[in-house]
């Protein structure tokens, strides 16, 4: 991880520029390069690998399969999904509940449509989500899994944090990860509603839901990002209701 000097930029990616993974149980879009999608010129923004926006048919997902030294973080949109994995942790994921997946030395875990085999009726509605990888500060550190309702914190329409290795979140309702140098906020914003960006060297401002327009640069459509470099404090008013993933990062990989 270094810090260097920056020269500020502001870097819009629409969504429709996004490579995308399409079979039959999964629609996923990728931010950054993924998978067979390989751009070796947009591998990452600051500490940001993934930023994948996903979408799963009932019944379908991710068979159990290994991650190793990474932390990452599931937010759902809609829907539900169920996490297991190889030490023991399992549970529903769904709307405004924070999770946190450590890799670290070595880990397996499954993510699937299917919440009725722990609770309930079957259901026919995909889960909607995005997943974020970002590296930790150390190797091989064990692996762990958090998680944390915040639903009655984003009642406020302003950021609120979610995942965050950063002291000035300490105490903060936030899922704790393994990187000093990060934090990401989610805002939920009804029409007219507005937040300030925070300051940092590296942001990645994504439009999970809705419309928002950017102060600036205009309008922002659902699945839009933003690439932010030495600048910050810009404000993201909502033109519908919108819910928003701010990544803000104070490091970025070497190279």
């Amino acid at each position: 991880m270094t810090q260097s000097t920056l020269q500020p930029k502001v870097d819009v990616r629409r969504s429709a520029e996004r490579d995308a993974t399409r079979i039959s149980w999964l629609d996923s879009k990728h931010s950054f390069s993924f998978g067979r999608n390989y751009d070796p010129a947009n591998t990452h923004h600051g500490l940001l690998l993934v930023n994948n926006d996903d979408l799963v048919t009932p019944g379908a997902g991710f068979e159990t399969h290994p991650h190793k030294d990474m932390e990452i973080v599931t937010w759902v949109l809609q829907g539900s999904l169920v996490h297991q994995d190889s030490t023991g942790h399992s549970g529903i994921i769904y709307p405004g509940l924070a999770q946190r997946m450590s890799a670290g030395r070595g880990i397996l875990h499954s993510e699937k449509n299917d919440s009725w085999r722990l609770e309930g009726a079957t259901h026919k509605e995909p889960v909607h989500f995005i997943q974020m990888w970002v590296v930790p500060d150390e190797e091989r550190i064990t692996p762990g899994y958090e998680q944390l309702e915040i639903a009655d914190e984003l009642l406020s329409g302003g950021l609120v944090p979610v995942a965050s290795g950063m002291e000035a979140h300490d105490g903060a309702a936030a899922i704790r990860i393994k990187n000093k140098y990060a934090a990401l906020h989610a805002a939920r914003l009804r029409p007219g509603q507005s937040v300030e960006l925070p300051d940092a060297p590296y942001l990645h401002l994504f439009v999970a839901r809705g419309a928002v327009t950017l102060e600036g640069a205009g309008n922002l459509a659902e699945g839009d990002a933003v690439r932010f470099t030495a600048t910050g404090g810009q404000r993201v008013t909502a033109t519908e209701p919108a819910e928003v993933l701010v990544w803000e990062m104070h490091a970025t990989l070497a190279g």
